[in-house]
């Protein structure tokens, strides 16, 4: 079965027309689902819809943008632009700290390299929403002009709106939830990894090219779960083929209950759309002989060393386990596997979020942060293309509009702040280790 993948993954541009032709902008989704939910393959599910802080029928526009200030000489810039980095050292998701971190960090080397004037800030968030806030008012309070952050959905939408008050920029590399585009009080608030519009086709359409038919998604209940959940679903009822969403509580002390469902319908491909939790979910599915050939993993669970925490004992535990992840260009990821070992998840995302801000900062001729906001999207379309924060900056100072096309891609990012494109990696463990197997890109325009 897993034979076909390689040739499956270049058919996926045309599948992904067929899958979600008819996708909405997102704004329906997010509130939590039903314990288990149950589809029949000719019907479509109606996308779950979550509460949000603010929200608003239509997208709202980011604030609009300011009068391009005088050109800047980078390396005279009297200001020093302050990046506050809020990342999960600690949690759930600490897993994927090293990449983006190491990619913010390395964004931050090759600013100063320009002659750009940035220095850091850091702090963790736990991955917990009552941890986080307490860490960028700290952040803020040391002079933080922008933030960096956070890696997980819910833990953004918890001080979120603190951003919005303080009128402070916020950029983040791994955010997926749709509901960050409809929100009022997301007018400071940018990210460049699209929403989960982009990565529920591409999963669903190899699912159900391996030959699924009854399909077990076992989701966490918060923002970021119910709305990837309902996207799935919606993409699997498009193929005609059946799930059951098995929510359940990312805190809770056992996922016998989980496994339970799973064995219970008798699913024949499972796609976790879980965090580091998982790995307890999986291990459930194993002693109930439910083999890792019909698992599949989103990015919240794609860990090189998934199998070490599932079987310390057995390094092939998981062979023939599929995951998918938001990626970068392969000369930025050969720079950062140096520094990761391997990981390189959310990398490129985290690196484009500091000089995307570090750009509109020059652009604006100030750390500003409602002048920083208005040239955030002005310098990443409709200018002439550059490629490096240095080249880019030389473009500014010449008084010429600029289009940044990161190491993850071109940005294009639309009104509301999302990019227009997308850059996925697949990959499969494989003798004891996950290795990239085929990547598709993916211009959200096309997807409709």
């Amino acid at each position: 079965m897993r034979r076909r993948r390689l040739i499956l993954v270049i058919a996926l541009a045309a599948l992904i027309a067929a899958g979600c032709g008819n996708d909405d902008d997102g704004g329906d989704v997010g509130q939590p689902v039903d314990p288990v939910q149950t589809a029949e393959p000719a019907q479509t599910a109606e996308p779950a819809q979550t509460a949000e802080p603010v929200q608003t029928a239509e997208p709202v526009q980011t604030a609009a943008p300011a009068q391009t200030a005088e050109p800047v000489d980078p390396a005279s810039a009297e200001f020093d632009l302050v990046i506050g980095q809020v990342m999960p050292e600690t949690g759930s998701l600490a897993f994927l700290n090293s990449p983006m971190i190491e990619g913010i960090g390395l964004a931050i080397e090759d600013i100063q390299a320009a002659g750009g004037n940035v220095r850091l800030l850091t702090g963790d968030t736990a991955t917990d929403p009552d941890v986080a806030p307490e860490a960028v008012n700290r952040l803020l309070g040391e002079g933080a002009h922008v933030i960096v952050g956070a890696a997980a959905s819910g833990v953004s939408q918890s001080f979120i709106q603190t951003l919005y008050d303080a009128q402070i920029p916020q950029c983040s590399p791994s955010n997926t939830s749709p509901s960050f585009s409809t929100q009022d009080n997301a007018a400071f608030y940018f990210r460049t990894v699209p929403p989960d519009q982009a990565v529920a086709p591409i999963l669903a359409n190899i699912v159900a090219a391996d030959g699924a038919t009854n399909v077990a998604i076992p989701a966490r209940a918060d923002d970021w779960g119910n709305a990837l959940s309902s996207l799935l679903a919606k993409s699997l009822t498009e193929l005609g083929v059946a799930y059951q969403i098995i929510s359940y509580d990312e805190d809770a002390t056992s996922y016998d209950a989980t496994v339970a469902t799973i064995e219970d319908m008798g699913a024949d491909a499972v796609v976790l759309v879980t965090f580091s939790e998982g790995a307890q979910i999986i291990r459930g599915m194993l002693e109930a002989g439910i083999p890792p050939g019909v698992m599949y993993g989103t990015d919240g669970i794609y860990d090189r060393n998934l199998a070490d925490t599932v079987d310390p004992s057995n390094p092939y535990v998981l062979d023939g386990f599929v995951a998918l992840t938001a990626g970068g260009g392969d000369e930025f990821s050969g720079r950062l596997i140096e520094r990761t070992g391997g990981d390189v998840a959310y990398g490129g995302q985290a690196y484009d979020c500091v000089v995307v801000l570090a750009l509109a900062a020059l652009a604006a001729g100030s750390t500003d942060g409602p002048a920083i906001i208005g040239q955030v999207q002005s310098v990443t379309r409709s200018g002439q293309k550059c490629f490096s924060y240095a080249e880019c900056a030389g473009l500014i100072a010449e008084g010429t509009d600029i289009d940044f096309d990161g190491v993850s891609g071109p940005l294009e990012l639309d009104d509301v702040g999302d990019p227009t494109f997308g850059r996925y990696i697949i990959a499969e463990f494989i003798d004891g280790e996950l290795t990239v197997t085929g990547s598709q890109d993916v211009d959200l325009a096309e997807l409709g």
